[in-house]
């Protein structure tokens, strides 16, 4: 995988997970009725879905980052890594413990798998600085 091919993964990831949690985050209704899910209403049940939609949109922007930024590349495939495998096994263990979800959330386990996937593969690929370069670098 080259460095474009990287770099336009963890856009993509990036710009996934960002826009995922700012809509769970501003709009979680309408976010989950395309889910064919109502939210219950009441301060306490938002407050607990906004607050990991924000998380998720504050990781979409680190894991944009290393689109951007050389020196973020691997940690942002780290986190994209993380993040994508992380969602797509909790589904996985939904599937087992509470059966098959609908197919809205099927394909989101499919995109996240392969996001995952893919993040790893750059992360694999991020190119580790040598040892003189890391020796050479100066002090802060």
């Amino acid at each position: 995988m080259n460095a474009h091919v990287t770099r336009l993964t963890l856009a993509v990831a990036g710009v996934l997970a960002l826009g995922i949690g700012a809509a769970i985050t501003f709009a979680p209704d309408a976010f989950y009725v395309s889910y064919g899910i109502v939210l219950p209403a009441g301060a306490d049940f938002y407050s607990e879905v906004r607050a990991p939609g924000a998380n998720l949109a504050l990781l979409g922007a680190l894991i944009f980052l290393g689109a951007l930024k050389a020196d973020w590349t691997r940690f942002s495939a780290t986190l994209g890594t993380a993040v994508f495998l992380a969602y797509a096994a909790g589904r996985i263990v939904s599937i087992v413990l509470d059966g098959i979800p609908s197919d809205a959330i099927l394909l989101a386990l499919v995109i996240e798998l392969v996001v995952g996937v893919l993040c790893a593969l750059s992360l694999k690929r991020a190119r580790r600085p040598s040892i003189l370069e890391e020796n050479s670098r100066p002090a802060v």
